[in-house]
């Protein structure tokens, strides 16, 4: 009883598995732009991300005529203060 519960087990993993992309989000951009393909599960389709906007309305400009939609990066930090550089200085004596 315990092998076909098991097996079972295993054929759901690899099919979830199979069908999980990889993150596509870039967290150096505020704005993604989610376009959407045909095909969807099991069609041979993939939605895409495209994560270069530093904006909505460029992202718009982009999607415009296409079949896709605009989204605030989940990923992007807001918060964190750009980065600077920090040099050392050497003490003198």
């Amino acid at each position: 009883m315990r092998l076909p519960i098991l097996t079972l087990a295993a054929i759901a993993t690899l099919l979830v598995a199979a069908d999980a992309s990889a993150q596509t989000y870039d967290p150096r951009y505020p704005v993604c732009m989610h376009v959407y393909t045909p095909g969807g599960f099991g069609g041979g389709g993939g939605d895409y991300f495209d994560c270069s906007f530093t904006s909505l309305p460029q992202c718009r400009a982009t999607a415009s005529g296409r079949s896709a939609s605009c989204d605030v990066n989940p990923y992007y930090r807001f918060d964190q203060p750009p980065q600077q550089s920090r040099r050392r200085h050497k003490k003198q004596h």
